[in-house]
């Protein structure tokens, strides 16, 4: 497993994913601590979101990228079309699709067009830089998940994770 596809589904430089991620009820899932700005539901919808843009984005679809920084979270109503495990299955199977891309060495370097925030020019980047940018932005939120967790005293998780 390249460090790449460790970082989006491994365990690279924080616990994996799936780690993080493991016996959040769904009520604990939507449960707002007090001053956070979005539940762990909330920020894992977002991830999946930017997750599917860039495999949108690396398969050559240019998904417009949001109007708004709002755009990129769920509504009320996206919240009660998709559950708390469908959500967790879908970010797991986006993000083992993106694994998969990482460890396909012959795309790594193949230009790719990556629409920008509106009225700024499209980027030129190559798929390795897109995979590496949503292994950064992946782990931010899944930070902020696991604060989140210990802000609602539900850290470590049964598969362990780091608490320091």
């Amino acid at each position: 497993m390249s460090e790449l596809e460790q970082a989006l589904v491994g365990d690279s430089a924080f616990a994996p994913p799936a780690h993080i991620l493991e016996s959040l009820s769904d009520e604990l899932a939507h449960r707002l601590p007090p001053g956070a700005p979005h539940s762990i539901y909330e920020e894992l919808w977002h991830i999946a979101f930017w997750q599917q843009v860039t495999l949108d984005w690396i398969g050559g679809l240019e998904t417009p990228f949001p109007a708004s920084p709002r755009d990129g979270f769920p509504t009320v109503l996206d919240a009660e079309r998709e559950s708390w495990s469908e959500l967790r299955e879908r970010f797991s199977a986006g993000s083992r699709q993106a694994g998969d891309a990482a460890n396909d060495e012959s795309h790594l370097d193949l230009s790719i067009r990556c629409p920008s925030r509106p009225g700024s020019p499209a980027r030129i980047m190559t798929v390795r830089e897109q995979l590496e940018s949503l292994a950064a932005h992946n782990a931010y939120h899944l930070g902020r998940i696991v604060l989140l967790r210990q802000l609602l005293a539900a850290w470590p998780p049964p598969s362990g994770g780091y608490s320091w």
